[in-house]
């Protein structure tokens, strides 16, 4: 290794765990949407333009998540020179849903795209940055299979959620999401009517619902039809377990919680 370290910047927190995973000790990471907020509706602050002003560059999801949508112009203005990659090149966007990390597979082709962008700005690190990049890779590899025998043999396959971030994760592993908002809106009283009868029918147990949004009407839901909320986080830093975690939680569920 040789050099001082890159200032990088990215939009949400599994990416900065792809950052770190394949930059190691030569990447200096700011994440511009904090824990426990929602790249649906968080502005940038002052201070972390300012961060984005010294970046040598910058790593967009480029999914079409909505903070990006806002205020990609105005980050790539703050800086003309750092180098802006597109971690989604590659990905096929499905549905217009931004959510594509939430794919280990999707996540290889992100991994791939971020040592691209480090080699291209610290060709001296080249070879550093392949081999964290590779190993990684083996990491994200043995999480996919991992899933796939925890969700292999399961009653039923599908599961309610209120924010429907899972869609890629959902049909990696031949699940279907079944969610409460759709295109960002909540269900009208009607659309309520039938989501609670829908899990009646289909004996749902549980709404899984992200930390970035109202817990209390996910409780609502759920009373309803004598359910409970469970949490799974599409935003986690820690990547591979945060994933294993949701897919175990998936699994209780679909089995009946025993």
């Amino acid at each position: 290794m040789s050099g001082s370290r890159l200032k990088v910047v990215v939009t949400i927190l599994p990416q900065a765990e792809f950052v770190e995973k394949v930059g190691g000790e030569m990447v200096e990471v700011t994440v511009m949407v904090p824990p426990g907020a929602s790249p649906h509706t968080y502005e940038p602050t002052p201070k972390q333009l300012f961060e984005v002003s010294e970046a040598d560059i910058y790593f967009q999801v480029g999914s079409g998540i909505d903070f990006e949508r806002f205020f990609m112009r105005k980050i790539s203005e703050v800086n003309r020179r750092m180098l802006i990659v597109n971690c989604s090149e590659g990905i096929r966007i499905v549905n217009r849903d931004p959510h594509v990390w939430l794919s280990p597979i999707n996540a290889e082709v992100m991994v791939k795209n971020i040592y691209r962008g480090l080699a291209a700005v610290n060709p001296e690190n080249e070879e550093y940055y392949r081999r964290n990049m590779e190993h990684y890779i083996e990491e994200l590899k043995k999480l996919d299979e991992e899933i796939r025998k925890t969700l292999e043999v399961l009653p039923v396959r599908y599961f309610m959620i209120y924010h429907p971030a899972w869609s890629y994760f959902a049909r990696e592993y031949n699940l279907t999401q079944i969610p409460v908002e759709k295109e960002g809106k909540e269900p009208t009283a009607r659309g309520m009517i039938a989501l609670i009868d829908q899990a009646r029918r289909l004996g749902v147990k549980v709404i899984f619902a992200s930390p970035q949004f109202n817990r209390k009407k996910a409780e609502a839901i759920a009373e309803s039809f004598g359910g409970k909320v469970v949490f799974i986080d599409p935003l986690a830093k820690g990547y591979v377990e945060n994933l294993r975690e949701a897919a175990f939680k998936i699994a209780w569920s679909l089995r009946g919680n025993e």
